[in-house]
């Protein structure tokens, strides 16, 4: 394998969902991990942010003890909700040392806070935020954003806005909405294939 990508998938999803996402990482040459987050799916327990990353970590920690090679590079995918665990999983391998070697955030947002006004509800009762906008600066490894232009839930200005602040980031707009299946869009995994081509500046 040429590293372990690690999906997170959205949070009206569930990692069943994740099958086409893996299929096409698998014909890659890369082992997938899809961990579940608790509360979601056959997981039991409540979720939180704090829960959820100690869950994947846990999981991610696992994983690399099965694999023939445990020290094989890690590749964080998150998708929407998942990708504000995927941007707080990164920070927290960066600062055990183990950094991802890249991380790609799909639909992201800034923070949940900065959009959930526009569903009518106050920031102050957003519980857990997902500050991509506050630990994405400080990440190494390069970032591929994909965006889409009429997304309707995360306008692509997070993206665009996430990317500017990113010391070596990739952003990519590209047709569709939040739920029209970006993934199924040649253009999508051409801009990930073409990231994974790239050589990184901060080395």
């Amino acid at each position: 394998d040429k590293a372990l990508v690690l999906f997170l998938h959205g949070n009206a999803e569930l990692i069943d969902d994740c099958e086409h996402e893996a299929q096409n990482w698998l014909t890659r040459g890369y082992a997938v991990l899809t961990p579940e987050y608790r509360g979601y799916g056959r997981s039991g327990g409540s979720p939180s942010q704090k829960a959820i990353i100690a869950d994947v970590l846990e999981c991610l920690s696992l994983a690399c003890t099965k694999l023939t090679d445990p020290n094989l590079p890690i590749i964080i995918h998150g998708r929407s909700l998942g990708s504000g665990v995927a941007a707080q999983v990164a920070a927290e391998l960066k600062a055990k040392g183990q950094p991802p070697e890249r991380l790609i955030l799909e639909s992201p947002f800034l923070s949940i806070t900065s959009f959930s006004w526009g569903f009518g509800i106050p920031g102050f009762l957003v519980r857990d935020s997902y500050r991509t906008d506050r630990v994405l600066g400080s990440l190494t490894c390069p970032v591929l954003i994909l965006s889409a232009d009429a997304d309707e839930i995360v306008p692509a200005s997070h993206g665009r806005t996430l990317a500017d602040n990113a010391p070596d980031a990739t952003f990519k707009l590209l047709n569709g909405s939040h739920n029209s299946g970006l993934s199924y869009m040649p253009e999508y995994w051409q801009a990930i294939d073409s990231f994974l081509a790239e050589q990184p500046q901060n080395q």
